[in-house]
């Protein structure tokens, strides 16, 4: 096999060095136009037309920053209490429904938090069903008669986030779970600890680093989220962000609040990686054993069955039930030609942005397998920033870019020809599609890169003795190879494009609306019943990608019951 290639090399040494340059050139190309948000809010950050920095650390920036604080640490908490509890019951306690909630804990992260915070808005308000039933129920006359919790509020904000986002916790804990060995919960029950003491001791500690991923991640779209935040008036970076630009016109401002919350987004993640810089793990010879789970008495069960239905009741069933009956209701006013418009919009931008991320993130991924060098393995790294973005900080930074092009190709056209040629870029569906395409590409092109480490080279191998260019045994081998990775991570793209509204709502062009940002300005009239069509639409079109993500999880492994009387102790 090696003399075959080492033929074909000699025979075309010229182009085999130019097609991998070829590569090579076009990741770095790449990686650079991607990471351009990055350093376009760094610069005007620093280099302001109006320094307002002094100004906002007197007055507004503080509380911006404490509300932050405030809010991650609540919803870190409740992610963290729900991920946990639930991911350990499901993979190892035997109980009625296990199967149908191992699916059903993801179901809340088709519902973005916007979405359920209008709900329960709708729900809980003063005018609401439930304070209306109340007070019919005990006579009370008004407010003052009775005490209700404020549902417009930061602790409110905190349980709507932390509802939609413990998937992102039980998803990575209950994939640590399923990958450790079973004999470390034989042993530990040996040495007379219970079901909980071993979570505790043994189960816990080394699932830690899948959990601060976890953890992280949820802290990042905790920071990212504004429609909740704006609809409860809770003033955080990011609405602060909204409103020094928007409202105080001032975009270098808005720049320097986005650094502070790059600022963030860099401190989580180096905590994350710090607190398991001295951890390595192994994979244990009998981690692919059947896992053996505890039986417990009733009570125990029910307390596994509420730990999880709970969750999914008030992150999912209620608010879906309830948009459901808004738009039966309401949909002879719903569907109508706006409606169908930013239907069409939605799907285009995101199936566009979906196949774009889709098309780079193989060129990446590919062009690492090339050249797995140290340079290539940076430059994935780089390409992966817009992830830890928030929405709003990248809208700053593709805003930047592209409006200078484009003043810059208008200036041209003005000085020489006398004509403008307006907003090319800036203000089109083009803005959308790159702010979408920055901000999840490492979704598509962290799972091609994953798949592909799992093909075996001597692939590359056979293709290019038989005189294929990479080009060609990237179409003919490894594409076909990873049609299911490819879909999957469309699909999830798809719904995250979906449902992303800080930066569609700053970008989007005059006119032009999603369906995000239609929910958003039905919500924002107090509409919340005409909200409910296009908001049910959005929760639909993300169901697809949780099945097929909590289907591969439980495909690792496959599970026996585990009977012992000492399980219940």
């Amino acid at each position: 096999m090696s003399e075959a290639i080492e033929q074909t090399g000699a025979r075309y040494p010229l182009l085999a060095k130019r097609t991998s340059k070829r590569w090579l050139i076009t990741a770095a190309v790449t990686t650079a136009i991607v990471a351009l948000p990055v350093l376009s809010v760094l610069i005007l950050a620093l280099f302001p037309e109006e320094n307002i920095w002094p100004h906002l650390l007197d007055t507004t920036l503080p509380r911006y920053l404490v509300t932050t604080l405030q809010l991650m640490a609540g919803v870190a908490f409740i992610t963290l209490v729900i991920g946990l509890a639930s991911a350990w019951a499901v993979t190892m306690c035997d109980f009625p429904g296990r199967k149908f909630f191992e699916w059903a804990m993801l179901l809340p992260f088709a519902v973005p938090a916007y979405v359920i915070a209008y709900v329960y808005t709708s729900l809980l308000d003063y005018a609401g069903p439930v304070q209306t039933a109340m007070r019919d129920w005990f006579g009370w006359h008004n407010a003052a008669d009775y005490w209700f919790p404020e549902i417009r509020s930061l602790e409110g904000a905190t349980l709507m986030i932390g509802l939609v986002l413990y998937p992102y916790v039980y998803l990575l804990a209950r994939a640590a779970f399923l990958e450790q060995s079973p004999s470390l919960f034989a042993v530990s029950r040996s040495l007379g600890h219970s079901a909980i003491s071993t979570f505790f001791r043994v189960v816990l500690p080394i699932a830690r680093p899948a959990v601060a991923v976890g953890l992280s991640l949820v802290l990042m779209e905790t920071l990212n989220d504004f429609g909740t935040v704006d609809f409860f008036a809770v003033q955080t970076l990011t609405a602060g962000l909204f409103d020094t630009w928007m409202n105080l016109g001032n975009l270098g401002g808005a720049a320097q609040i986005a650094t502070t919350m790059l600022a963030f987004v860099v401190i989580l993640v180096t905590l994350e990686r710090y607190s398991r810089r001295k951890q390595q793990q192994f994979a244990a010879r009998d981690n692919r054993e059947p896992i053996r789970r505890f039986t417990l008495s009733r009570p125990r069960q029910w307390v596994c069955v509420a730990v999880c239905a709970v969750p999914v009741i008030f992150g999912f069933l209620l608010p879906a039930a309830t948009l459901g009956h808004y738009a039966w209701e309401y949909f002879d006013e719903s569907w109508n030609p706006d409606f169908v418009r930013n239907t069409l919009n939605s799907l285009f931008l995101s199936g566009t942005a979906a196949l774009t991320t889709l098309i780079i993130g193989v060129t990446l991924a590919y062009s690492r397998r090339l050249h797995d060098t140290r340079g290539m393995r940076v430059m994935m790294r780089l390409s992966s920033l817009g992830y830890a973005m928030p929405g709003a900080v990248l809208a700053v930074g593709v805003i930047v870019p592209l409006a200078g092009f484009d003043n810059w190709v208008d200036g041209i056209l003005r000085d020489n020809f006398g004509v403008s040629s307006g907003l090319l870029l800036s203000g089109t569906a083009f803005a959308l599609v790159f702010a979408y395409t920055v901000r999840f590409l490492a979704v598509s092109a962290g799972s091609v890169e994953s798949a592909l480490q799992k093909i075996t080279p001597s692939m590359d191998m056979a293709s290019r003795s038989l005189g294929h260019t990479p080009g060609n045994t990237l179409l003919k081998v490894h594409l076909p190879m990873l049609r299911g990775t490819l879909i999957t991570a469309a699909l999830v793209v798809f719904v995250d494009c979906m449902k992303e509204l800080p930066a569609t709502l700053i970008l989007r062009p005059f006119n032009f609306e999603t369906l995000a940002t239609y929910v958003y300005q039905f919500a924002s009239d107090e509409k919340l019943a005409h909200s409910a069509l296009p908001a049910l639409i959005i929760v639909l079109a993300g169901i697809i990608p949780i099945i097929l993500m909590s289907k591969s999880i439980s495909d690792t492994r496959a599970c026996l019951l585990y009977t012992s009387d000492a399980a219940d102790e």
